[in-house]
């Protein structure tokens, strides 16, 4: 991958210099989290790999770069780009991650093992890099964006439920380790949120299924993922943004924040009904 950085825009220095690190911020939920930290007086670095639909966010003060999850020399120089010329890291975000749908007999392996190196293995390394840095200055937030998914479950999304699922677990087991040296772990879980995100799942989804046995019940299921995209229905991703900046800022964060339609409701639903109930409703979706 090509490593050179796009320009970079002016710091916006505060009293109290934190500096926060957003993945995936070329669109949807990552661009509002980079823009809504900067607007809480953060130094913010962005990446993504499409760099060129991050250039406007010089004119909130936001440094960006390219990053590549899945490729180690891309993360590394990003984190070492940060450290150079910040000094520290307050925050990591993760929220670079991909969605996928298809039936699990219609899915290549290669396909699963591709959300799990973006969804999970991208962002363990991300963990990874920051945490020197942030073991040394005795304080950091780590945001990992997770998903109402990894609470519940659908048809035909085994390899996305299942990355985020290995999300939490992960994200559990890490709080415990990383304690001791005063940084916190959390989870943000979105519910409906109308991004590109999902339309991009949508057209895999049905390109996935086409001509198989699961056709017709990936039509009728596209179909009702396409609602999140209505205003009246699916959330606007600045809703997990102002949620990532209270993380950001509580002196006791939460270990879970469920956020956007439908989240609360659906993480009650789990905790109340029996599996045969759960699967009675959202079995439907197919």
């Amino acid at each position: 991958m090509q490593n050179s950085p796009v320009p970079l825009a002016p710091v916006h220095q505060v009293e109290d210099h934190r500096v926060a690190i957003v993945t995936g911020a070329s669109s949807g939920i990552g661009r509002d989290t980079a823009i809504e930290l900067s607007r809480a007086g953060f130094e913010v670095w962005a990446g993504a790999r499409r760099t060129a639909r991050m250039k406007d966010l010089g004119s909130h003060g936001i440094r960006v770069l390219p990053l590549d999850v899945t490729d180690e020399a891309s993360m590394a120089f990003f984190v070492d780009a940060v450290l150079a010329g910040a000094g520290r890291i307050d925050v990591l975000v993760n929220n670079a991650g991909r969605g996928g749908y298809g039936a699990v007999e219609d899915m290549p392996l290669a396909s699963g093992r591709e959300l799990f190196e973006v969804n999970l293995f991208g962002l363990a390394r991300m963990v990874q890099l920051v945490l020197p840095a942030m073991r040394d200055q005795g304080s950091g937030r780590i945001i990992n964006i997770s998903s109402v998914g990894a609470r519940i479950y659908e048809p035909f999304a085994a390899w996305y439920h299942a990355s985020k699922y290995a999300v939490e677990g992960f994200s559990d087991s890490l709080r415990l380790e990383v304690r001791p040296f005063g940084i916190h772990v959390t989870m943000v879980e979105p519910g409906l949120i109308a991004s590109e995100w999902n339309s991009i799942a949508r057209k895999d989804f049905l390109k996935v299924s086409k001509g198989g046995a699961y056709e017709r019940s990936a039509r009728r299921m596209a179909r009702l993922l396409a609602l999140a995209d209505r205003k009246a229905v699916g959330s606007s991703p600045r809703v997990v943004a102002e949620t990532v900046v209270a993380a950001s800022l509580a002196t006791t964060p939460r270990t879970r924040y469920a956020v956007g339609a439908g989240a609360k409701a659906a993480v009650a639903a789990r905790k109340v009904l029996p599996d045969s109930a759960m699967d009675a409703v959202l079995g439907r979706l197919g």
